[in-house]
């Protein structure tokens, strides 16, 4: 398969689409089309087994094609769980599981693991290869975790100075060795500006050799759209029925990886977003007119993006606005309604939701009744609630407890550079790692 960009016809294969990153032109990379299954297609049960069949069209003929079921197995080796909270209308899929709490462990560990057997392939270039990754809390962790300690790669995360949680900063931060944080004196869209400026310099692309691990990456989406798919299946195989999802999302990755899912065929009956305060994704499909805006801090601070760099591979999936609409629904959610979640949450279902799941279930609950009733719903648990303790504890009047994992990484030691969000400034402190 070959996949080109969102803003030209400029083609690669799948090992340069992933690990280049970001197209040329600054568009991103998506596939020239996407397969089509059945739910009958589908023989495997796991998530991992499930996530390698659904890749499978994706690998054909690249380099790493018989190592996709090896890259599954090593990089999907925790439990995702589909559990029951009312029967036969609502059901949370648990993608906190991993080794630091959140869904992007998924994603982040699916792209170590293929780009650690990519290096080899290319002895072209020796240069180390630099991973660059904009993050609003988890994405950085996450990859952080992935990729520490693998050789002929190293990560610089830049995050957004006070506006990450203090758990969060600390997953970005207690690394070392191939892994650097960067703390940005501005906002998420400063460092992802930040990232996209670097990958379309020529200067700086003749120095070093870079990379992307956030969801501007197409190895973190395919892996993505693997979850989203067994969950359904899952669903579909103990009910006969396709399940709706709603999805939490920010940049629009964990979004469009359900709409990818859905649109090669998965049972996924119908697609919710839930957002913050950061309205542009419902703006957009209220008015039809495009208006991204500075980022505004929240609770749900891993979903405080103004500018969703993914947007441009939705407008490719569906390009009719109509037909867009139609497919697609978003409901914006406030800090207010954020809080008055994770306590019913605990009142319904003695459920503890970290900030950003809580925007899924306030918009399950502010789903037209009919729309419930007798209609299975999926929503994505995108993180444990133990990484927003100071947001979490005083609603619910309690401690949560720390996954093991988690506390394991809180006990390291942390570090940091502050970063001015300038191309220059990148550019000084990637010349000095070298």
């Amino acid at each position: 398969m070959r996949f080109f960009s969102t803003r030209s016809r400029e083609q690669v294969d799948l090992l340069h689409a992933v690990m280049q990153g970001l197209a040329a032109d600054g568009g991103l990379f998506v596939p020239e089309e996407l397969p089509r299954f059945t739910p009958e297609d589908f023989r495997g049960e796991t998530l991992a087994e499930i996530t390698a069949e659904l890749l499978a069209p994706f690998f054909r003929g690249s380099a790493l094609e018989a190592a996709l079921p090896a890259i599954c197995t090593e990089a999907l080796d925790f439990p995702v769980p589909l559990r029951t909270l009312v029967e036969g209308e609502l059901c949370v899929l648990e993608l906190f599981h991993g080794p630091t709490a959140a869904f992007k462990d998924v994603g982040a560990r699916f792209l170590a693991a293929l780009m650690e057997r990519a290096l080899p392939l290319d002895e072209g270039d020796a240069r180390p290869l630099t991973i660059l990754v904009a993050t609003s809390g988890d994405t950085g962790g996450a990859v952080a975790a992935a990729f520490h300690g693998r050789r002929g790669i190293r990560v610089g995360v830049l995050f957004p100075k006070g506006q990450v949680s203090a758990r969060q900063q600390h997953q970005l931060t207690c690394w070392g060795g191939n892994v650097r944080a960067f703390e940005v004196a501005g906002s998420f869209d400063d460092c992802q500006a930040l990232v996209k400026a670097a990958f379309t310099d020529p200067a700086l692309g003749r120095t070093h050799r870079l990379s992307a691990a956030n969801s501007i990456n197409l190895g973190r989406l395919l892996p993505q759209s693997g979850y989203h798919a067994a969950a359904s299946l899952w669903h579909y195989r103990a009910h006969g029925t396709a399940a709706g999802s709603i999805v939490p999302t920010g940049n629009l990755g964990n979004g469009l990886s359900c709409l990818w899912a859905q649109a090669m065929g998965l049972p996924i009956r119908e697609v919710v977003l839930a957002v913050n305060a950061n309205r542009t994704i419902p703006d957009y499909l209220a008015t039809g007119q495009w208006e991204p805006r500075a980022s505004r801090p929240t609770l749900a601070s891993a979903m405080d993006v103004g500018n969703p760099s993914n947007m441009e591979r939705l407008l490719h999936l569906l390009p009719d606005f109509a037909a867009l609409r139609s497919t697609v629904e978003a409901y914006p959610v406030d800090d207010a309604a954020i809080r008055e979640e994770i306590a019913a949450g605990v009142a319904r279902f003695g459920e503890v939701w970290c900030p950003h799941t809580a925007t899924g279930f306030w918009a399950y609950d502010h789903l037209p009744a009919a729309r419930r009733a007798g209609r299975p719903w999926i929503v994505s648990a995108t993180a444990h609630p133990a990484k927003f303790e100071a947001i979490v504890e005083p609603i619910i009047g309690r401690t949560v407890p720390l996954p093991t994992a988690l506390a394991q990484l809180l006990t390291r030691p942390v570090a940091s550079i502050a970063l001015e969000p300038r191309l220059e400034a990148l550019t000084y402190e990637l010349d000095r790692w070298a």
